[in-house]
């Protein structure tokens, strides 16, 4: 399983670009995949395939209507393990005996 943290965002847009980041999570959220949005961009869970075909999904919406566009991607591929989006959180406040703030 993968956890593949991204940020996309158009560039010459403005300040303000949350209308395009929020149609970017509109595909992230109907794509079944599993996801955290933070604020700074969002970490989806699945095989890699999947996860990058989200990416790739966001990418091809964002640039009908941008002519630049910055990525960033992040990857953490560990062999048989899945449900890290809450395990990974879950090790830690279990090592701290308490919970943190998310």
């Amino acid at each position: 399983m993968v956890l593949l943290e991204f940020s996309m965002s158009p560039l010459g847009k403005g300040e303000s670009v949350g209308k395009y980041v929020a149609r970017s999570l509109d595909i992230i959220d109907k794509s079944g995949v599993a996801y955290r949005l933070n604020p700074m961009g969002t970490v989806l869970e699945g095989e890699w395939e999947e996860v990058f075909g989200v990416v790739r999904k966001c990418y091809e919406r964002m640039k009908k209507d941008c002519n630049r566009i910055s990525c960033t991607i992040k990857v953490d591929y560990r062999k048989g393990h899945s449900g890290r989006l809450v395990a990974k959180v879950a090790s830690v406040e279990k090592k701290l005996k308490r919970a943190i703030k998310q």
